[in-house]
């Protein structure tokens, strides 16, 4: 029996791929593509997130105090601003 899917365009990027199935254009609905009823669960170990470089002005006396905190945890301090953004991001978003 042929599938009345569509099939996915060659995606050679990351972006080429984020363009696609979040526009509004034909990527947009992923079922036109994919039978979502024969999914399966799947665990993706060495997924790493994307990552995105920013800058934050922060006063000189929270980033020594960070780095104090840090090194008693023997973490480097932006690993720490991390976990601490996260654990507010997490609590914010329960409400």
């Amino acid at each position: 029996m042929k599938s009345s899917k569509k099939k996915i365009p060659e995606l050679k990027t990351e972006a080429e791929a984020f363009e696609f199935w979040s526009s509004t254009g034909p990527g947009a609905d992923s079922t036109a593509y994919i039978d979502w009823s024969k999914a399966k669960p799947t665990k993706l170990p060495n997924l790493k997130p994307s990552l995105r470089t920013i800058s934050v002005r922060l006063p000189v006396a929270m980033i020594e105090d960070l780095k104090i905190l840090a090194n008693k945890r023997d973490v480097p301090y932006q690993s720490l601003l991390k976990v601490f953004l996260a654990e507010r991001l997490t609590a914010e978003r329960r409400g």
